[in-house]
């Protein structure tokens, strides 16, 4: 093998051997990170549930090289309210979760996206 290349064993079972590009490998499992249906499903419930009492109007989803981001907002004229976040490279840290305010202040950060998600629901409070 040269110095610098990686073999594949080809899927056909043929025997022959493919020599990839180191670069191009990383360059395929570093594209865009994008949020998958099961996390989707979570952030699409909790839109849906805040839009209906009349808290959120619009949302946008931005998927670039190192995150993936739900951002919502009151208007669709401002800046957003709160940006979700999908950091994989957080993942072994402090959680590739991040939900952060309209100041950039991280209010929760975690590994599972329903915690971080708790964030949003109503706080009951004990009235005499």
């Amino acid at each position: 093998m040269e110095q610098g290349g990686t073999e594949l064993n080809r899927p056909e079972g043929d025997g022959k051997v493919i020599r990839v590009d180191p670069k191009a490998l990383r360059a395929l499992k570093d594209g865009p990170v994008y949020f998958d249906r099961r996390e989707l499903t979570m952030l699409l419930d909790i839109y849906g549930k805040h839009v209906s009492a009349g808290d959120w109007r619009d949302y946008a989803m931005d998927f670039i090289k190192d995150r993936a981001l739900f951002s919502v907002y009151r208007r669709n004229s401002e800046q957003p309210l709160y940006v979700i976040e999908k950091q994989p490279r957080l993942r072994n840290k402090q959680g590739q979760y991040i939900v952060t305010n309209q100041a950039g202040r991280v209010l929760k950060r975690g590994h599972d996206l329903a915690q971080v998600l708790k964030i949003f629901e109503p706080h009951l409070a004990l009235v005499k």
